[in-house]
């Protein structure tokens, strides 16, 4: 019940920044009275156009560049993690190498991927893999790590496999720090969008907007940006429905 009472709080709290933000964009509008910052009501009148302009395949190009990268990482990072925080010698020679690749930017390394992979999909995917592997090691490891060591004492007592252990504690125990990690990775991965969009591709939220902007088309542009802020927030909730059924154990 206090976790409903929570997201409730979330929801609350989500919709006054909306509400909030509007009003600010609306003050703005009126003080620079310029095109560049179009009224938010006339941007919101033009939705209807938006079906108009296909911004579904846009949407559809950006989710699955999105869903692929984070698929990826996790099949990826998961293991790497858990293996990290079983292994004191698989942490020492892989913890130098993350410790030293997570702050480079990996957007400084499209240039390269598209070399590499070409100017279609396969090049943003692994940026977004890049990006979003190191967060999920650096989680699932910590976690692992967390994991009160009793709890394993008792499960092996009991005659459990490694594969017992891992299935029936490791991976319930981490679940709820890796679907946070998995948000923040959404978040991230939106907001790389923009930019691993813009090269290479005519579908994508993050083409959508660019575009609109070379062409001075200053509400198309805001529209695609709402939209992309609306895909954002779905996932959002989708991560918290997500949650909520399969941390059953987690709820107060």
């Amino acid at each position: 019940m206090t976790m409903f009472k929570e997201k409730n709080q979330q929801y609350r709290l989500f919709l006054f920044g909306f509400l909030t933000t509007n009003f600010i964009w609306f003050l703005f509008s009126l003080i620079y009275n310029t095109s560049i910052i179009p009224d938010p009501i006339e941007v919101y009148r033009r939705i209807p156009v938006l079906l108009g302009d296909g911004i579904a395949v846009h949407i559809g190009y950006s989710l699955f560049r999105i869903g692929t990268g984070i698929l990826l990482a996790l099949l990826v990072g998961v293991p790497t993690g858990i293996s990290m925080a079983y292994s004191t010698r698989i942490q020492r020679y892989l913890y130098p190498f993350i410790y030293f690749s997570y702050p480079i930017p990996k957007t400084a390394l499209l240039p390269v991927a598209m070399l590499l992979m070409g100017m279609r999909d396969g090049s943003k995917i692994s940026i977004i893999f890049l990006i979003l592997v190191f967060q999920v090691v650096v989680s699932v490891r910590d976690s692992v790590e967390q994991i009160d060591i009793t709890t394993y004492q008792v499960i092996r007592s009991a005659g459990a496999t490694r594969r017992d252990v891992v299935r029936h504690v490791t991976l319930p125990a981490i679940l709820p720090n890796l679907l946070t990690s998995i948000r923040i990775s959404l978040g991230t991965a939106l907001s790389v969008l923009f930019f691993i969009e813009g090269y290479g591709t005519k579908f994508g939220m993050g083409y959508y907007i660019l575009d609109a902007w070379s062409r001075i088309n200053y509400i198309q542009m805001y529209l695609g940006i709402l939209v992309l802020a609306l895909v954002g927030f779905l996932l959002f909730l989708m991560m918290d429905l997500l949650e909520s059924y399969l941390c059953v154990w987690n709820k107060n």
